[in-house]
């Protein structure tokens, strides 16, 4: 009896350790963005490197496990492939890159959290979501989006007092030649307004990919977006990055960088996230969103030299705040309608039988 309450323990913990390392490898991708540039590599190629690495990985996957569900390509699929390899391959990541550069990873990781909330916003403006203003979920939905919005503006315009952590006087962004430059060039405005717009894209991008996936198989889908995206990208990259030395690799960090990202930022936690998703629901896969901040502020302040302020701190708190006002709302709403589906089937079920009494007599 023991052993199986173990065992039922151990199942129930499983998913929750994998969506905990899943936001943490994902975290880790903005600290790579920020050494890889330090180190002198163009944002721009370093995105097209990660999409063209993360197909590589997936396209296997996608053959081998999806070769009986996957339907015939068509020309609905082909555009939204490019509308999804454009906003959450292309546009999305150089966005997010630059932001990091300009910013911090710990503030782009921070707006991250942002995105539930856009995407509830803009599934209204289309209306693939009701409002519901009047009921408790539809109200949860509308403060926590509005939460989360101040909390970005907080995090964007107000500093104040430095908190400081702990300090450690490690830095690996001193062992960079750019260092220097990188944060000479630092902007914070630009930066909140290159991370909104990114948060802007990949919500988008989040509706389109869920419209993709209701068509397409999930890892073939995000073969096609990451192909379509590593495409675009590739053509915006070689307009302005035309040297052949800018595209090089050796064996440095630039190498690891573009390794990391394409193969366990763009190909296993999008796997895990799938997985996540199909055993627990997408709701329990957003929940662990803040992990990734918590565990890249650590990370900042301990070996990139990167201060939390008072107001980031806040406007942090804020938007995860609202993030779970808006998730809350979400499982409130999807109570009520699996409640209401079997309300109705019960009805239906206690009509045909009413009927079916009426007919024998």
């Amino acid at each position: 009896m023991k052993q199986i309450h173990c065992s039922a323990a151990a199942q129930e913990l499983k998913p929750i350790m994998f969506m905990i390392l899943n936001q943490i490898a994902s975290g880790i991708v903005n600290v790579f963005y920020k050494l890889a540039v330090a180190d002198g590599m163009k944002v721009k190629i370093l995105v097209v490197y990660r999409l063209v690495l993360a197909s590589i990985f997936l396209a296997p996957i996608a053959l081998v496990f999806e070769r009986k569900s996957r339907p015939r390509f068509s020309k609905i699929i082909a555009l939204q492939a490019f509308v999804s390899g454009l906003l959450g391959g292309s546009l999305g990541s150089n966005l997010n890159a630059e932001s990091i550069v300009l910013t911090s990873a710990t503030f782009t990781t921070a707006m991250y959290n942002l995105i539930p909330a856009l995407t509830f916003f803009l599934a209204v403006i289309f209306r693939l979501e009701k409002l519901e203003i009047r009921q408790s979920a539809g109200k949860a939905k509308v403060v926590g989006s509005t939460l989360s919005i101040a909390g970005a503006m907080v995090l964007s315009f107000y500093q104040g007092i430095n908190v400081t952590l702990w300090s450690t006087h490690v830095d690996l962004l001193q062992t960079a030649s750019a260092t220097t430059d990188q944060r000479q060039q630092q902007s914070p405005l630009l930066g909140s307004l290159l991370a909104v717009s990114s948060c802007l894209s990949y919500a988008a991008w989040y509706i389109i990919q869920t419209k993709m996936s209701y068509d397409y198989p999930c890892y073939s889908s995000t073969v096609l977006t990451c192909f379509s995206g590593a495409i675009l990208a590739g053509i915006y990259a070689l307009c302005t990055e035309t040297r052949f030395t800018e595209w090089q690799l050796g064996w440095n960090i630039r190498l690891v960088a573009s390794a990391y990202m394409g193969v366990i930022g763009s190909g296993l936690v999008i796997a895990v996230t799938a997985w996540g998703g199909r055993v627990k629901g997408p709701l329990y896969v957003t929940s662990f969103l803040p992990v990734s901040l918590i565990f890249v502020a650590i990370i900042g302040s301990i070996a990139l030299g990167e201060k939390l302020t008072l107001g980031s701190v806040l406007g942090s708190v804020m938007i995860i705040t609202g993030l779970y006002f808006v998730l809350w709302g979400k499982r409130k709403e999807t109570i009520m309608t699996q409640s209401d589906s079997v309300t109705a089937r019960e009805e239906t079920s206690e009509n045909a039988s009413s009927a079916a009494a009426v007919r024998e007599v």
